[in-house]
């Protein structure tokens, strides 16, 4: 049993700030007194304990409020992406089941379920009394996160006190932590980078400014001023800080400690131009299975081994499949108290580890020092902005058009993104890419759909009829060399 984490915080340091959004802040005390009473007009409302409920809100203090009042009533929650097209959030509801979903009021016409109440209804209702559990097990589920999987179908993530808590341990053990400590946190909440943050201020006793999404202006005076110490960035934010930074002719405060870099690898000249803004850069590896990172890069190291994940963190093991010796590339396996369980809904019956390791499918080795390097994310996978786009997913929204009999989808370099979308596909006639974008609109999140499509006689496959997507990719790479 671990202690209720929220509870346990308040005994510890009760007046210590806890939370700033916009023009108001709270300490842990006062969160959880509206915490308590968010919970209690949950159980009024007929929210009971252990029940699953999809929140699908903005990063605010609203959605804050609703995560921790869900976690006292024991509930699992199951966080929703506001990015998603209306087909995608049905598919995600309609897969885990909620008995509830609550949503803030702008979102309300996206949810195609009768079970549903807004947030802004459910702070009406009245107050009833609920029992608070000071203990919890570690096994028990407190939120489900959708991750695409190769299949095409999104896969509803489980992850527990345990895989939290021992996260967010091993994260302390890395970059330490502080009395004065404060998380800015422009990652949306319903990314584990979000939620993590999340977590780890009230295990940590730390503060958190949170964003209700990445506003560059104000996030680069905080890093300025100092009145942030902490921050997680893709690298795409990384690189509009810099440009900013440098417009401005300014440093990063000396307060700042650490900004972690996830979401794919880190450009050499991004590097370079952070430590020249006093940007103290960790490269992480990680994913939601795992309830965050579970490698990073310390920045001393951020040039001996520029392009390393760094070292399995301190309550995380690591090992490549097939590799004897360093440098052997193969298939990246995770073991720890921080990886998942399993999944819900339609992959509730595939297990998540084997032997109690956790295949990633992502191809890496270790250098003859100890440091990992992940050479491709999933082979397939495209990563924009930080976002994983998974080829399959998109095909198969593809292969809904009438008119098309094949598709392939590979990422292509993109100086702004990192990677974008490419479409190939078979079709008698003739396809724009405006009518396919127009098409894959309802399907899709604006990121995963294709910006350049190329109109094909046959798709490369193997024996077994399998796509050959690493032929697409070299095909494109070879028409943009001439």
């Amino acid at each position: 049993m671990y202690p209720n984490w929220l509870m346990q915080r308040v005994k510890m340091t009760p007046n210590r700030l806890a939370l700033r959004f916009k023009d108001k802040s709270w300490t842990f005390l006062q969160l959880f007194d509206e915490v308590k009473d968010t919970a209690g007009k949950m159980k009024f409302s007929g929210i009971n304990y252990g029940d699953r409920i999809a929140i699908l809100s903005p990063s605010n203090s609203q959605l804050i409020v609703a995560i921790h009042a869900c976690w006292q009533l024991g509930c699992e929650i199951v966080l929703l992406n506001e990015r998603l097209s209306d087909e995608e959030l049905t598919y995600q509801i309609e897969d885990a089941q909620p008995i509830l979903v609550l949503t803030a009021e702008v979102y309300q016409d996206r949810v195609s379920t009768n079970k549903v109440m807004t947030l802004e209804k459910l702070s009406e209702q009245t107050s009833g009394p609920y029992s608070v559990e000071e203990e919890w097990p570690l096994n028990r589920t407190v939120s489900i996160m959708y991750t695409s999987g190769t299949s095409g179908r999104p896969k509803g993530v489980r992850q527990t006190v345990l895989n939290h808590t021992t996260n967010a341990t091993a994260s302390a053990f890395n970059i330490g932590i502080q009395p004065d400590d404060t998380w800015l946190c422009a990652m949306p909440i319903f990314h584990i980078s979000g939620l993590s943050i999340v977590i780890r201020s009230v295990l940590y006793g730390m503060e958190v400014k949170l964003y209700e999404k990445f506003d560059l202006v104000p996030v680069v005076d905080d890093l300025v001023n100092g009145s942030i110490t902490r921050m997680s960035v893709v690298s795409v934010m990384l690189d509009r800080i810099l440009r900013e930074l440098e417009k401005r002719d300014v440093n990063v405060s000396s307060r700042m400690l650490t900004m972690l870099v996830g979401g794919g690898p880190v450009p050499s000249n991004y590097l370079e131009r952070a430590i020249a803004r006093g940007i103290p850069i960790l490269q992480t590896y990680g994913m939601t299975e795992t309830a965050s990172q579970t490698a990073t890069l310390a920045p001393e190291d951020a040039f001996r081994k520029l392009g390393s994940s760094g070292k399995p963190l301190y309550l995380s093991f690591i090992r490549i499949e097939g590799g004897k010796k360093p440098f052997d590339e193969g298939e990246i396996c995770i073991r720890g108290g921080h990886v998942t369980p399993g999944y819900i809904g339609h992959y509730e019956s595939t297990s998540s580890q084997e032997h109690g390791w956790l295949f990633t499918g992502d191809i890496g080795y270790f250098d003859d020092e100890g440091y990992l390097y992940v050479v491709d994310r999933r082979s397939d996978l495209i990563i924009s902005g930080g976002e994983n786009i998974y080829p399959a997913e998109v095909e198969n929204a593809i292969l809904q058009h009438p008119m098309i009999r094949e598709a392939g989808v590979c990422g292509m370099d993109d100086e702004t993104w990192g990677q974008v979308p490419v479409a190939f596909i078979v079709s008698d006639v003739e396809i724009s890419i405006s009518s396919l974008q127009n098409f894959l609109q309802s399907k899709l999140a604006s990121y995963k759909i294709p910006k350049i499509l190329h109109q094909i006689n046959e798709m490369p496959r193997n024996a077994s009829n399998k796509l050959l997507r690493r032929e697409l990719r070299t095909w494109l790479a070879s028409k943009s060399n001439k």
